[in-house]
């Protein structure tokens, strides 16, 4: 019950972030929800091995490139998903940072 509150609430801020951000178009609620089973997934099996294989330059950046490498997956979630669009990187930088934001507080559920 639990997963699926959480599931529900990480599409609605996918919802969001496409409405408060330029750039990023959702085309409606079962896209978000797409996004966000994409996005769990992608957190889960990609994002660990791009930070292991980034960690010299996260060292030296004191965390920052995690930014960069969020921006980058949300990107290529919006290649994988048919109906959700992403123009250009500063975007993805700004929709990844919204919605990291709002990922903690759908963390305490």
């Amino acid at each position: 019950m639990i997963l699926l509150l959480k599931w529900l609430a990480l599409a609605l801020a996918i919802m969001f972030t496409g409405w408060i951000i330029p750039g990023i178009t959702i085309s409606n609620f079962t896209t978000a929800l797409i996004a966000a089973v994409v996005i769990a997934l992608i957190n889960l099996g990609i994002k660990p091995v791009l930070v292991f294989l980034t960690l010299p330059i996260n060292i030296l950046t004191l965390g920052i490139f995690i930014l960069v490498i969020n921006a980058l997956l949300f990107m290529f979630m919006a290649y994988l998903v048919p109906g959700v669009e992403v123009n250009g990187f500063w975007s993805a930088f700004l929709g990844a940072l919204v919605l990291s934001i709002l990922s903690v507080g759908i963390s305490w559920l």
